[in-house]
């Protein structure tokens, strides 16, 4: 039996090699000469093609093996649904000590394959957890599969029969602590053996390039172009498989809480007669000969359901901006998690239950993600959110005036700008340790037409925002709920009230006074995981330059 230990000398010297293979569309890092790097591409280059027709013979099965049913590419009938042969599968994550000696057929992806002469090492990967399988010629082991699993291409999909061993030493490459003795190896579907770009190079951390910067050792730096062009490979690293299971999670636990307090889940429209939000930011479209335009929110249907007694209700679904903004936090589209509801007295009813909500949500991903969260850190290290119990309510003029004591001058009836929100969640954690805060009764001037003024200033408005580390995730409010008032704030921001006339008319009917809020799901992740960009928390981004894949 073959252990990590017999390994780490081929290991060593192929994984050398390896790290400097990329397409030509990866990008190098800093500090690379163009000499240097046009060196490491030919190299590269030389090196693939070599792996291609290694692969092309190795993967040639001999004619004369005995033993030549073992392995090979299964033909695609195979795998057309034609028959349940009654064979069980077991996951990767659940290969442990406990079925040493146990026969198993696992399916995942080639991560890695090497060999030399009778022996070869096969790391076999499934959404993120890795075992190494040992192929070693025997009885029952021929010469041809150990030669056919060496010429595996990367990422390749196959299924692996055989025995679970336990070594004596700890395998550092892998997440499963033991082997698997192979019997059996077959391809299920074949990747190409030129990659667009090396997984290995697109899950090191940045403190992994600047230490092997300093060491002198190239590792070619994977941008974020090439990863959202090549997106369905660059979802592959453990870091992103961890991202958006926690995003999962995150809309779970958002669902979870709403309907155990008698929320009622409601599917809106996304084609729209009029803008929901103002202003130009829309995507315009002609829907059978009518003007029409994508929702920025589903902030007048949600209002009307309200009006319909739903009492309480929310929604999971897409939001469209048509926002020139080119920042690390803005998106043309996402997902909205919006909430509406009742209010009895005061918008603060709304506020006590985001507060409950988020703790909520914080708590279920600190305890049910642990696995991700250490996933994301080793790749993007970040400190853990701290937030309190009991949510922290600032008002808009005491954030006005943390600001001015810290020497920053802000218009205290305009809105504020992305340098001073963080430089107030600075003040803020400084002051009250705390990543998580609201701001509320913002000026009238810089919130939607829907908003209910303040009572007492109608200078100022019953609104707030949510912030997570100095940056905004949700905003909200009490909502205008009479339609004369309702009229006079649509004609005082610029829009065209006949577009909203069955939005209007519903509260001519009777309504009750109400309020609530929206998030953007791809900014919670981005933000509790102190990611930097938000592109990283999107599946598959839709910004102002891109809209594809």
């Amino acid at each position: 039996m073959a252990s990590s230990g017999s390994m780490e000398d081929l290991t060593a010297a192929l994984e050398s090699s390896c790290s400097t293979q990329t397409a030509a569309s990866a990008e190098n890092g800093p500090g690379i000469s163009k000499k240097a790097a046009q060196k490491a591409a030919k190299k590269a280059e030389r090196l693939q093609n070599r792996q291609a027709a290694a692969a092309t013979a190795a993967t040639a099965k001999e004619e004369d093996d005995p033993l030549g049913h073992n392995y090979g590419d299964l033909p695609l009938e195979d795998v057309q649904s034609k028959g349940i042969s009654g064979r069980i599968w077991t996951k990767v994550s659940e290969l442990d000590a406990a079925l040493k000696e146990r026969n198993v057929l696992i399916r995942g992806r080639a991560q890695s394959a090497r060999g030399k002469g009778k022996i070869a090492f096969l790391i076999v990967r499934e959404q993120g957890y890795t075992v190494q399988c040992v192929a070693t010629v025997s009885e029952s082991v021929s010469k041809g599969l150990v030669k056919y699993v060496t010429g595996l291409s990367k990422e390749s999909i196959v299924d692996v029969e055989g025995v679970v061993s336990k070594p004596d030493v700890e395998i550092a490459s892998t997440t499963q602590q033991v082997e698997i003795q192979v019997r059996k190896v077959y391809c299920v579907s074949k990747a190409a053996s030129v990659l667009p770009l090396n997984l290995e190079d697109a899950a090191r951390s940045e403190r992994d390039l600047e230490k092997a910067e300093k060491e002198g050792v190239q590792y070619v730096r994977v941008g974020q172009d090439t990863r959202l062009n090549n997106r369905v490979l660059d979802l592959r690293t453990p870091a992103n498989q961890a991202i958006f299971r926690i995003q999962s999670y995150v809309s779970m636990l958002f669902r979870q809480y709403l309907l155990s307090e008698d929320f009622v889940e409601i599917h809106t429209p996304k084609l729209m007669a009029g803008a929901s939000e103002g202003g130009s930011a829309v995507f315009k479209l002609d829907y059978k000969g009518q003007s029409a335009c994508l929702a920025q929110s589903p902030q007048l249907h949600k209002q009307m359901a309200i009006c319909a007694d739903f009492g309480r209700v929310f929604e999971i679904g897409p939001v469209f901006r048509a926002e020139d903004s080119f920042t690390h936090r803005h998106l043309c589209e996402f997902t909205g998690l919006d909430l509406e509801m009742e209010i009895k007295e005061h918008y603060f009813e709304v506020l006590d239950l985001l507060g409950e909500l988020f703790v909520s949500i914080f708590d279920g991903l600190n305890a049910k993600c642990k696995k991700e969260l250490q996933a994301i850190n080793q790749q993007y290290p970040f400190e853990p959110l701290q937030y309190l119990r009991k949510t922290l309510l600032l008002t808009f003029p005491e954030g006005v005036q943390m600001l001015k004591d810290a020497g920053v001058e802000v218009d205290p009836f305009g809105d504020l700008n992305t340098e001073s929100e963080r430089r107030l969640g600075q003040l803020v954690k400084e002051k009250y340790n705390t990543d998580f805060y609201v701001l509320h009764r913002y000026p009238l001037a810089v919130r939607p037409f829907y908003t209910m003024p303040a009572v007492d200033d109608n200078r100022y408005s019953n609104s707030f925002d949510v912030f997570i580390r100095g940056e905004e995730i949700i905003s909200g409010a009490q909502r205008v709920h009479d339609p004369d008032l309702l009229v006079k704030r649509a004609g005082d921001c610029g829009i065209d009230v006949k577009t909203l006339t069955a939005y209007i008319d519903s509260f001519r009917w009777g309504t009750v006074p109400h309020g609530g809020a929206g998030v953007g799901l791809e900014r919670v992740v981005m933000l509790f995981c102190a990611l930097n960009n938000i592109r990283k928390s999107s599946l598959f981004p839709r910004d102002p330059q891109r809209l594809a894949p």
